[in-house]
């Protein structure tokens, strides 16, 4: 049997439909982040940082992207005959069929077998899905000095915000003795980040127990208050530095924009603690004379013809001559074409902007089919999406598709709009 001290279950398969069309095709851990990198890259690199290098991924919304950027874990040296990257994905475990991951404990409970392949002593439980780094091998010495059932991360956000989360209440110590989703009248401000501690033994007696009792077992829901009501000793680790759940367009857009400060409050330049990713070598990148960049993360194989302004622009990604890119942010091998502008908008992967465009500029009106999803401002192009010559586009809009100048009305798309073209087979 090889035996590990500590392995890693990282919760990968959400949907992350408050990201709108940007996880139309990819789950919400494979979603482009910081120029370079992609959302799993942070609890990824994390693992390894920590010592951690066992790492369980669990997938099952759209995982294609999401397993051909883990492959085999090579850039986090997670490429390991005793232990390493490994793939989690539903399957059949006897009869004739097998059943969806239907909550996080659900999605667990479905992969003892492979827990117990390894016999570890403590199971560390991890979001695919949040922006941070954090030392799990701290919170597991945390762990062992107060000889816990489970330890959960947890950070103090304002009290105005703390209705948001599920809330830790604590002890002087921090132990915790209840734990609140949502409360409406909060006691305290200590938020769950979703990481989890547990002696494996502990868990799995658990896991067991909420899978009779619960079709879609949860650790929010169900591990955490069962363990609670017996009495487990539970403590809160507090985390202070920068976590981020980019889990709406506003805020995936905000955390995006924060790297390109002069001094950001998330740096991802410290030697000590890298991020790692996977990345096809690309060209240099080239500025054109007569181009302008300030303010602005441009990433490997990018060509800047026009200018570009406080914006974050993945691999590949061309600005012609002329064209204006402000407050936006462009993932892998965008084009935007002469003389066209973009204002605070999210271009996806692998999209073409036409000449003489104008997008993300008029009325701040929420979108008209999901407006709690689009209410910022922030104009979404989905992946693969191709917009004409010659159209303005306003803000809170979202396109997605192969477009062309039939779609747009007098070659306007008016704030709160969107052109989604479902049907389409996009190459």
């Amino acid at each position: 049997m090889r035996k590990k001290e500590m392995l890693a279950m990282l919760l990968a398969g959400g949907q992350g439909s408050r990201l709108g069309i940007l996880t139309k095709t990819k789950a919400k851990p494979a979603v482009a982040f910081g120029g370079k990198y992609r959302i799993i890259d942070f609890p990824m690199s994390n693992c390894i940082n920590s010592g951690v290098d066992t790492v369980g991924v669990l997938t099952q919304y759209q995982p294609l992207l999401l397993n051909q950027h883990i492959g085999i874990g090579i850039p986090w040296d997670l490429d390991r005959k005793n232990g390493g990257a490994s793939i989690l994905a539903p399957h059949v475990k006897g009869g004739e069929q097998g059943e969806w991951y239907s909550g996080t404990a659900n999605a667990i409970y479905q992969n003892v077998d492979y827990i117990n392949s390894y016999s570890p002593e403590y199971v560390l439980i991890l979001s695919g899905d949040h922006i941070y780094k954090m030392d799990y091998s701290k919170m597991l010495d945390y762990h062992k000095a107060n000889n816990c059932d489970c330890t959960i991360a947890v950070l103090e956000v304002g009290m105005d915000e703390a209705s948001r989360f599920g809330i830790m209440n604590t002890r002087e110590d921090d132990s915790i003795y209840e734990f609140e989703e949502k409360p409406a009248n909060p006691k305290n401000n200590l938020a769950s980040m979703g990481i989890y501690i547990f002696t494996w033994s502990v868990l799995k007696e658990y896991l067991a127990r909420a899978d009779k009792q619960f079709p879609d077992s949860d650790f929010g829901k169900h591990i955490i208050p069962m363990l609670l009501e017996d009495k487990g000793v539970m403590y809160a680790y507090r985390f202070k530095d920068y976590w981020k759940d980019v889990g709406t367009v506003e805020s995936y857009w905000a955390a995006n924009m924060e790297l390109i400060r002069a001094l950001p409050d998330f740096n991802l330049y410290e030697d000590f603690w890298k991020i790692y990713t996977s990345m096809d070598h690309q060209p240099p990148q080239y500025t054109a004379e007569g181009a302008t960049v300030k303010t602005s993360l441009l990433s490997d194989g990018c060509e800047i013809y026009g200018a570009v302004y406080n914006s974050v622009l993945s691999a590949g990604c061309v600005v012609e001559e002329g064209a204006v890119v402000r407050d936006s942010i462009l993932m892998e091998n965008c084009v935007v074409g002469k003389n066209s502008i973009v204002e605070r908008c999210i271009v996806d992967e692998n999209s073409s902007i036409g000449e003489n465009n104008v997008l993300g500029r008029g009325e701040n009106i929420p979108n008209e089919d999901k407006p709690s999803i689009y209410d910022t401002g922030i104009t979404v192009i989905g992946e693969n999406t191709v917009l004409p010559a010659d159209v303005t586009i306003g803000k809170n809009c979202v396109v997605y598709g192969h477009t062309d100048a039939s779609h747009y009305t007098d070659g306007r798309l008016e704030s709160g709009r969107s052109i989604i073209l479902e049907d389409e087979v996009i190459s």
